[in-house]
């Protein structure tokens, strides 16, 4: 139960480790999403560089293997909120999210290209509503889309609903067709395989203590370079002088045996739509090539002084909620066995909002705080990064996330306390939406906190 439904059964390839001091041209810290997709786009652009990634662990062994599997146009700001960012504007948030439905497609384009089998199927998301409350949130996001674009967010009837998903209680629904169903985990060591055939190298088992201006500093030696790409997500505060640049906090997933053709009859999903709903506790849903449905949501704590263990992959209690929450979700699920639980960190910026940048004066490079929405804004990064790296004028680096700085997260106990606080305040504005029929109250003093 404990191995995510995307671990892969077969043995992997074993990458040694770092021995001794080194150079390269760029160095990157993390193989996970970020960091491949930018050692990849790196080595198509300029096969002569001398690329080399730095893994504490192995390859995707972070959030990159353990996700929904969405690659989505999801950003974890709004619209708004981009256009508010120094020397941003409505034209470059709405030019921001062109971009992310671009990549969407890009990941398709590169996956089929470099014979990467992920499973990518472009079902699009659809967002359940299932009470009053949500059903205004859908309304609200509809004509927020509408008015900050691109504009193509449906609001779909409950009759229309049904020919996506046969879910219960449903008021109505967004659709967008901007979203990818993929296995994470065959996408991750795909990509691990192909930098390898560009002539990237990749240490294994090596974890970074220290990024300082053009230097990795490990147990096992320096690796130098005129760039150092910081790719850790959820793991930054491991580095020195990073505890409070991101705070991982914990997202958990549950995954059914593969269900019948009656079963399926009954959920619907055969578009395979990513799968979601309007209440404010983060819950992500999909079917998979192999017949199952994979389920996550948030509800896990955060841990005091942003730790990060392999104990806290695991919660019987989230893991109970969860498939209590999909069988809610769909009729006939009360005898399915789920076969599969696991979870793992995401990162989150003191601002909800991701970013990417390249300072040029220290060598240093960044991308994260993804909120969870990283398997397509990764790509959008590493293709930024390259950019960055090699001075190439673009859109990319005119985007309103490039060389955003978010503040840094409050030292502990506040940060303990007011992560949790608000991860416990929407499970209870949840609640309290669900008794009341009415908004909740408690929401709208921690919406923006949390991205809105």
């Amino acid at each position: 139960m404990a191995d995510p439904l995307w671990a892969d059964p077969e043995p992997q390839p074993v990458r040694p480790g770092l021995e001794g001091d080194r150079d390269a041209d760029v160095a990157i810290v993390g193989a996970g999403f970020t960091g491949l997709w930018t050692a990849y786009y790196l080595a198509k652009a300029d096969p002569t560089l001398r690329i080399v990634v730095l893994e504490a662990e192995t390859a995707g062994f972070g959030a990159s293997g353990r996700n929904g599997g969405w690659c989505s146009a999801l950003f974890p700001v709004s619209s708004k909120r981009l256009a508010a960012l120094p020397g941003s504007s409505r034209e470059s948030a709405r030019a921001m999210h062109w971009a992310m439905q671009a990549t969407v497609n890009e990941v398709g384009l590169v996956t089929a290209a470099e014979g990467i089998d992920c499973d990518y199927h472009k079902g699009g998301t659809i967002v359940l509503a299932r009470t009053p409350a949500q059903l205004a949130r859908a309304q609200a996001e509809v004509a927020d889309s509408h008015e900050w674009g691109p504009g193509d967010l449906r609001f779909l009837e409950p009759s229309e609903v049904s020919e996506h998903v046969r879910a219960t209680k449903v008021l109505g629904a967004t659709f967008t067709p901007h979203c990818a169903a993929i296995h994470p985990g065959r996408l991750v060591r795909g990509l691990a395989r192909t930098v390898e055939r560009l002539g990237v190298t990749i240490h294994e088992h090596t974890p970074v203590t220290a990024i300082e201006p053009r230097r990795a500093v490990t147990s096992y030696g320096v690796l130098r370079a005129e760039v150092v790409i910081r790719a850790t997500e959820g793991f930054t505060p491991g580095l020195e002088g990073q505890s409070r640049a991101i705070a991982p906090v914990y997202s958990l997933m549950v995954a059914t045996e593969p269900l019948d053709a009656a079963t399926w009859e009954r959920t619907g999903l055969a578009g395979r739509p990513t799968f979601s709903d309007y209440r404010h506790l983060i819950i992500y849903g999909q079917r998979t090539a192999d017949g199952r449905i994979a389920f996550g949501g948030r509800g896990a704590p955060y841990h005091f002084g942003s730790r990060t263990k392999p104990s806290f992959d695991n919660s019987r209690r989230v893991f109970a909620a969860l498939q209590a929450t999909l069988r809610d979700l769909f009729d006939g699920l009360d005898e399915v066995r789920f076969t599969h639980a696991w979870g793992g960190p995401l990162g989150i910026a003191r601002d909800w909002c991701a970013s990417v940048g390249l300072d040029r004066a220290t060598g240093l490079g960044w991308a994260g705080g993804y909120v969870g929405d990283g398997v397509s804004t990764t790509n959008l990064a590493g293709r930024t990064l390259t950019d960055l790296v090699l001075r190439r004028d673009s859109d990319l680096v005119r985007l309103p996330w490039v060389g955003h700085r978010s503040p840094d997260w409050e030292p502990e106990p506040l940060r303990w306390l007011g992560i949790n606080a608000g991860l416990r305040a929407m499970t209870v504005a949840d609640a309290e939406e669900r008794l009341t029929k009415h908004s909740s109250r408690i929401a709208r003093l921690i919406s923006p906190l949390v991205g809105g």
